[in-house]
This record gives structure tokens, sequence and C-alpha cells, in this order.
């Protein structure tokens, strides 16, 4: 998600454009030529003062997530295992959220590493924030029906005031506000102890945001409540559902206070419709997937709850904070062992923590994106991170990760197309005859490769089928998974599926 800048300064009474983007660690000098146009050269950083050159780790980063997010957007309804965990515990979908933010804090970090003005910085990063809100209200408010239908437009009263890039705005503007204004301009790093007190208001800011989420989350008393849906007859008055809670500190589905806080601040109305627990079992018979509610289904099942709430929201910005942190040591660190070392030494202890919290009880939760959950996250964005670095940066291995290097510098605009479903959604509009024949629906083509075969001996489309089959299962490892796989296929692929 691009961040740039362009601001003037003088050096030895010359007159210089620099510009600071995200991904490069060194300053952008920009000198005009003959013709009065404007020529980049580019400088890049090395760990040995070799020439300077792009930092194309956070790139390839960011690229990989998005590939990530694409990955368990379209096959996490085919593979549950790698789809968002049901409630507690962690699976490889889980990830993705704390990436993107890991990665927004480490461009703040090299963004601003420079000294601005800072109420022009301060409302750069606000007017910012502001368009990433816009853009998730346009994009997953509701205003795209999705799939499947061609029709646009929200009501007001549904639409729903949270998501993923609402999320992002809310982490980046108190995040980049820390960058601007609690920093320590005088104090000279040199050691790891020294850039903890250059920055020490930010870890002031980031622990008392901890301390006011675990407060908030085990303290306040969640009352018992109520919640309606639509009957599938429009004529019929609508279901109503009650819930009994009356405790306090309870991290379950039902009774938590980051759903209580949402209902209540929100509106129940403007929550996600399709809460992630009601993949639990207690809610599905075809758990961790989606499923008909078994006989003794739990009240709260159907209930709306947003996996991007206002208090789950708050624990976000540590994670983006935890990336700035990781930006800093960019900028202040030029040797590749130094910055290595500060990295995965925080990295590994994070994890550690993590999953110490959670044997305890402190469950790893995405949904109330808890402490514990936090810890984990980062500390693999870390790692994650600090390889790549190695890969690419180091031993410059760009090759093999160029489209992924691609994929991060166009990574706003691929999320916009594909994960929010934008593309899908104006291809369909074109269709051949009938709406339901057009290319995002792939249904009308089978039946015209199966009008194709008809002349032919039945036994050479079954062979086809088989080898998709084949293909598909030879790259799922999971006993379970291929199971599941295999009889979604064999449903697929049945010939007599697409008879007229």
């Amino acid at each position: 998600m691009g961040m740039y800048e362009l601001i003037k300064s003088e050096e030895k009474d010359k007159k210089l454009v620099i510009m600071i983007e995200e991904g490069y660690t060194e300053k952008d000098k920009e000198s005009k030529s003959n013709d009065g146009d404007i020529q980049k050269t580019a400088i890049a950083v090395s760990g040995k003062g070799d020439p300077k050159r792009r930092l194309v780790s956070l790139d390839v980063f960011r690229g990989l997530t998005v590939a990530l997010m694409i990955l368990v957007d379209n096959a996490g309804g085919i593979l549950p295992s790698i789809n968002h965990s049901p409630w507690n515990g962690v699976t490889l979908a889980d990830f993705v959220m704390p990436f993107f933010l890991f990665i927004v804090g480490v461009s703040l970090g090299l963004t601003y590493k420079k000294r601005l003005c800072r109420a022009i910085a301060t409302k750069k990063a606000i007017l910012r924030a502001l368009k990433l809100l816009v853009l998730g209200l346009m994009l997953q408010g509701g205003y795209f029906h999705g799939l499947n239908d061609l029709t646009y437009g929200v009501d007001v009263e549904q639409i729903r005031w949270m998501g993923i890039l609402q999320r992002i705005a809310i982490a980046y503007l108190l995040a980049a506000i820390c960058e601007i204004w609690f920093k320590d301009d005088d104090e000279e790093v040199n050691s790891g102890l020294s850039l903890m007190r250059k920055y020490r208001f930010q870890w002031i800011v980031a622990f008392l945001i901890a301390t006011m989420y675990l407060a908030l989350l085990y303290g306040l008393y969640v009352p018992d409540w109520k919640y309606q849906i639509p009957s599938k007859d429009s004529s019929s008055a609508p279901k109503a559902f009650s819930v009994k809670c009356g405790v306090r500190g309870d991290t379950g589905p039902a009774c938590n206070v980051v759903g209580m806080i949402d209902r209540k601040i929100l509106g129940i109305q403007h929550l996600y419709k399709r809460p992630i627990y009601a993949r639990t079992k207690q809610c599905s018979i075809n758990s961790p997937d989606y499923g008909p509610l078994p006989p003794n289904a739990s009240s709260w099942c159907q209930a709306p709850f947003d996996p991007e709430g206002l208090l789950s929201s708050v624990m976000a910005i540590v994670t983006c904070l935890i990336g700035l942190h990781y930006g800093h040591i960019i900028v202040h660190f030029k040797e590749h062992k130094d910055r290595i070392l500060h990295w995965m030494i925080p990295a590994l202890g994070l994890v550690v923590m993590g999953f110490g919290l959670d044997f305890v009880g402190m469950h790893v939760n995405k949904a109330l994106y808890t402490f514990s959950y936090t810890c984990v996250t980062a500390g693999a964005a870390g790692l994650l991170f600090a390889g790549i670095y190695v890969l690419v940066d180091v031993y410059g291995c760009r090759r093999p990760t160029m489209v992924m290097e691609w994929m991060g510098m166009h990574a706003l605009l691929i999320f916009i197309l594909a994960a929010c479903n934008v593309l899908p959604v104006v291809l369909q509009g074109f269709y051949w005859r009938k709406p339901e024949n057009n290319i995002v629906n792939w249904n009308w083509l089978m039946t015209g490769l199966y009008d194709i075969f008809k002349e032919m001996e039945e036994s050479p489309v079954l062979v086809i089928f088989h080898l998709i089959q084949m293909l598909f299962l030879v790259m799922v490892r999971e006993k379970g998974d291929r199971m599941r796989l295999a009889g979604l296929l064999v449903e697929i692929c049945d010939p007599d599926r697409y008879r007229a």
C-alpha cells in the first residue's frame, strides 16, 4: 500500500528533491536534466557499504502475503484446514491480516525516517486513513453484492462499518501519529538499548493499548442479549433468539466483550452476517466447515459477529507498532548481521510468549485478536521477514521471487480486484444470452464441453474428469481434506449434472 511523500530540503546550497518511498532504505536523489525533466537516481542500502539498492524483501513479503490471502480465500472453502480457525487456534489464513499490519508498520518506519513538519505529516496521514476507510466501506460494506448477483447498492441501515481496510486504516493512523510525534530526535542510536530509548514513548503507547484491551476483555460485564434474523418467508416475522450470558472474562463465541462492544456501538445490524464461529461443532455438522445447524445448536450460532470489530482492532495497532520497530532497525542498523540479530531475538521471544500464554489459558484467537494471537503472529511475521531479507537482499536470489515482488508493488490493486471480488463482479456482467452464462459461473462451460463430447463414447469424458480429480488429490496431503475434495469433485464432474 503505497505511501509516497515529496519533500524539499537544502544541502550545501543545492536544492534536492527527496522522495521517501516505502521499500527504500536511503534517499532517492532526483536531479533535473537539460530538458527540465526530473531524472530519478535510485539509491539503496547494503549492509556492508555496497552500492545502495532497493530493499526488495519488503515487496516480496507483501506479495507473498497477497498470494497467501488469495489462496486461503479461494481454497479455504475446499480445504478447511487452511481456512480461518472457527474460534480458538491458528491456521494459515489467520496470519494474513497480521502480516499486512506488520508490513504497514515496517513501511511507516521507512516513510517517516526523515524529519518532517509534524502538522503537515499528520494531516496527510489522516487523509490517507480516510481514503482507506471510504474504500473499505465501498468494497466490504455491502455495496457490491458479490458473485451471481448483477445488482449493487446497500441499505445504509444494514451497511457493514468495519472491514479489512478499515482496520488497516485505524492501525496505520495511530502508528503514523506515534511515529510523527512520539520519538526522541536527539537520541543517537548505536545499540539495541539506545533504539529502545529513542522510541520509548511508542513502546509506552503499545503497553497502554495492550493493558486497556486486556482490562476490557477480562473486566467488563457481559449481560444477556437478544437478536433477530429474517425469516426465509418474507411474509413471516423475523426469528428472535435470546443468548444467556451474565459473566465477566468469557472468551467464548457468545459472551465475549469484543462482540458486546460492537453490538452496543456499531449496532448488531451493521456486523458481519456470516460469523466465523458458525463453523464450530456447536453450530455446524460439517465443522470445521460451514454446514447445517446440528439439532442441539446453540442460540448464538446465527448471530452476526464482526471479525474486524472495534476492540479487536485496538490490538491490531500493537501489531503495526511491532512492525514499526522492525522498520526502525532497517533505518538505524546498516550491517546485515545487526539487522538479523535485532529481528530474530524479539520475533522468537514473541512466538514463545504467545504459545506460552495459550498453554496457560489465554487462547490464541483471531476473531478476538487476543494478546497471545498478537504475539504469535507478529513473531511469525518477524521471522518470515528476516528469512526473506536473507534470501533476497543478502544473497540476491531475486529471480525466484520476481512474481511476488511484482504482486507486492501492486498489493492494493490486487486486493481490490481479486480479494474483494471486484474483477469477478465486473467480468460476470458480460454473459451469453442469460446472466448465468458468464465466465465467472463456469457451469455453462462444463455444459458446453459435455455437448461437444456427447457424440463421442462416454469413456473419454470420464478419463478427463478422473485426471482432474487425480491432479487435485495429489496436491492435498491431509486425508480428511482429500476425502472432502474427492466428494466435491465427484459431484462437480458428474456428467449427468450438466445434461439439459
